[in-house]
């Protein structure tokens, strides 16, 4: 048994993996060959979003990869400026398209605010996120989603859906490192029954270099990034590392260690990440588009 055996069960009953594959900033033909390596290499979750583009190259990499679509776990996201039913409902049908699905596991929010209002508008879009919630509401119901959730949501922002909605989000996907843990929002999720899943697990790399982390793995012959994955999953959450080579994909999974409680403490209490590099202009990473 590997961690890329192992499941978690969300609140709802359904097994999801308990490590995936993220695709962002791929195109489509490399979406393709690193969804190709990754299953070949045991991964059963993908991760992909209307956002990314490359959707129909994920797709293709499903059909085509050579296990069967049951034992795959496949996960996009609703474009984060749809906030009115009838265009997140339009937006599910074309994301089904561009895959060649017939249904996709799990299908979130990708924010709650459209991205060129993110870290520069206090307006949370709390009726256009209930809108939209609805229109997954009605496509988990139709069989086209198994899992529905948010991602980028603050606790408020839950609170929302919550409050207006009929079926409680499964998971909330969020930025999520050594450095840069939003504890407070772990917590809440916990108590609400929701899994965390965390995306950028490394930092969109910029957290290799982080002396502090490079000693932590070296006590236990890992490489950093290993560490950061290994992290995660000690606080519950389910990484999803990108990759693009067979070898980095392969590396990735390979986190079937524990990290010593005081390890962790101190990684918890790491300091907090000043600069995401050439990422630093993507809002999720303190940007502003």
């Amino acid at each position: 048994m590997t961690i890329l055996d192992e499941n978690y069960t969300l609140a709802d009953g359904t097994l999801i993996p308990r490590l995936g594959l993220g695709t962002w900033l791929m195109d489509d033909a490399t979406a393709t060959a690193a969804v190709k390596s990754a299953v070949a290499c045991g991964y059963r979750m993908i991760d992909t979003a209307q956002a990314y583009g490359n959707e129909a190259g994920v797709g293709e990499g499903i059909r085509t990869c050579g296990v069967a679509r049951d034992q795959l776990f496949v996960a996009t996201k609703v474009a984060g400026e749809l906030k009115d039913y009838q265009s997140v409902a339009a937006s599910i049908d074309e994301s089904l398209s561009k895959l060649g699905l017939d249904y996709v596991d799990q299908m979130i929010l990708h924010s709650p605010q459209p991205w060129v209002e993110v870290n520069q508008s206090d307006d949370r879009h709390e009726e256009g996120n209930l809108a939209a919630w609805r229109a997954l509401e009605d496509a988990q119901a139709a069989g086209k989603v198994r899992v529905i959730g948010v991602s980028n949501f603050l606790a408020g922002d839950i609170d929302n859906i919550l409050a207006g909605g009929t079926v409680k989000p499964q998971v909330n996907q969020v930025l999520t490192h050594i450095s840069n843990t939003p504890f407070e929002l772990l917590d809440y999720c916990a108590e609400k029954g929701i899994l965390v899943e965390a995306y950028s697990p490394i930092a969109h790399g910029e957290v290799l270099g982080n002396p502090l982390i490079a000693e932590v793995a070296g006590r236990y012959g890992v490489t950093p990034a290993q560490l950061c994955i290994r992290y995660c999953l000690e606080l519950g959450m389910l990484p999803l590392p990108k990759a693009t080579s067979a070898e980095h994909i392969a590396d990735d999974a390979r986190v079937d260690f524990q990290i010593s409680t005081e390890d962790m403490q101190t990684l918890r209490g790491a300091e907090r990440i000043k600069d995401y590099g050439e990422s630093s202009f993507w809002p999720v990473f303190g940007g502003k588009l």
